[in-house]
């Protein structure tokens, strides 16, 4: 008879290799054992009876501002918001205020994550013109799950959109590049046919299809040339879907959300609520963006978790801040979706756990399997609940999916082993840790 720290007992596990009904024993933070673990036991025993147990989703892609302004999100209320979500971990962009782009930052960010995150974080750097000499040295620090490039859409000085300064950063470093990919020369060229009060659905005819292409066609032309891994993320249109099957060598590919739940109706319906970068499209792109995930051709889906103030938002288009909540929310769409039957439990835990693990090379994450972390995103399938923005902890308080009703909740989030979540309770003390990288 063997003694655990944690047993999660009788859940229907989501395994590498399909579903199982079994134990999970938990020693010091890892899993130790998988099984009949019935004559075992352990410091607390969690009964998973009637839940699926999947490894502790990711959210690759969030944006939790700090340092930056507090009144619109902090490391403390993003990942609280994110284990009450069900999510184990998130990766936080370097766009805040001041830019994570040298050492110097990156060393404070990681002290800061370790007293205050709620669930683990991987952390970016973002590359600049001025730093582009540094990169490989700042990709080899220890945390940074990948350098992060705007080409296109950026403030500050985290824009590098010529193909010169692409090349550099590329040639600069051997870890996959996580970019932005919308071609910044076609959007500014364009931006003079808009005028301050326009409707909203022209946010997505501003930024168009070939906006976006266009930056792609860019990018794999100089991943090629330099041999450079890139990590598209957020692609949002038919076209680069397609196109970017053709160059699976160099390249993975990040889905959104809201690109696989929202189209251009949610314009008219919630005004600057749905104006993100790249935008919301119609059911055309919607669709060709599912058909990617059943195909394969999507490694990641996130959320791209950008919060704003109402009042940023609420300001006329095109002055509304872009961006949209998800990182609270991301989970129940998701499992709400597998309940439609657009994808199993088996593809998401790929999607928001085993894929991000193998594109960033995270350590320790990934899978329900011996040695690997212990932790675990405890969903109810048979739970039907309504999203409401008074469940919302971040301090912008708003969400797009304010009334969108969900078939499947998490009910319990365990980070390595300790469980920080359970039935909408957050528990303990923040004890997040940043993620290791290979």
């Amino acid at each position: 008879m063997a003694h655990y720290d944690l047993i999660l007992r009788g859940g229907r596990c989501v395994l590498p290799w399909g579903e199982e009904t079994t134990d999970i024993g938990v020693q010091a933070g890892r899993i130790a054992a998988m099984g009949d673990l019935r004559t075992d036991t352990a410091a607390q025993l969690v009964d998973c009876t009637h839940l699926h147990v999947l490894p502790g989703l990711i959210d690759a892609h969030v944006h939790l501002r700090e340092p930056g302004d507090a009144a619109v999100e902090t490391i403390a209320t993003g990942t609280r918001a994110a284990v009450l979500g069900g999510l184990a971990a998130v990766f936080d962009m370097p766009n805040t205020a001041p830019a994570i782009t040298d050492s110097a930052q990156l060393a404070w960010k990681r002290q800061h994550v370790s007293e205050v995150a709620w669930c683990d974080m991987g952390l970016y750097v973002g590359a600049t013109k001025k730093n582009l000499a540094d990169l490989a040295a700042l990709e080899a620090e220890a945390n940074v799950c990948a350098i992060k490039v705007f080409a296109g859409s950026s403030t500050g000085d985290l824009l590098v959109e010529d193909d010169a300064s692409l090349e550099a950063a590329m040639r600069n470093g051997r870890r996959a590049i996580c970019y932005h990919s919308e071609d910044e020369y076609r959007l500014q060229e364009r931006k003079p046919q808009f005028t301050t009060g326009m409707p909203h659905r022209n946010h997505m005819v501003w930024r168009d299809v070939e906006c976006a292409f266009l930056g792609t066609r860019r990018l794999m032309a100089l991943a090629r040339k330099t041999g450079r891994p890139a990590h598209i993320l957020h692609v949002s249109t038919a076209e680069e879907l397609d196109y970017l099957r053709d160059f699976r060598d160099v390249a993975t590919v990040e889905v959104l959300m809201n690109h696989l739940t929202q189209t251009d109706e949610a314009y008219d319906r919630l005004g600057g609520y749905a104006v993100m970068n790249p935008p919301i499209r119609d059911k055309r792109h919607l669709d060709a963006a599912w058909e990617a995930v059943r195909n394969g051709t999507v490694d990641v889906v996130g959320s791209d978790h950008a919060p704003h103030s109402r009042a940023a938002k609420e300001r006329p288009w095109p002055d509304c801040a872009a961006g949209l909540t998800g990182v609270q929310t991301i989970v129940p769409v998701m499992l709400d979706h597998v309940s439609a039957g657009r994808l199993s439990l088996s593809r998401l835990a790929d999607l928001m756990c085993a894929g991000p693990a193998r594109v960033y090379g995270a350590v320790g994450k990934g899978r329900l399997a011996a040695g690997y972390d212990a932790d675990f995103t405890l969903v109810d399938m048979g739970a039907a609940r309504t999203i409401e923005e008074s469940w919302i902890v971040s301090p912008c308080g708003w969400t797009p999916f304010a009334g969108h009703r969900c078939q499947g909740w998490p009910k319990a989030t365990i980070v390595r082993g300790q469980v920080v979540m359970r039935e909408d309770e957050v528990m303990g003390a923040p004890l997040g840790k940043p993620v290791r990288f290979r």
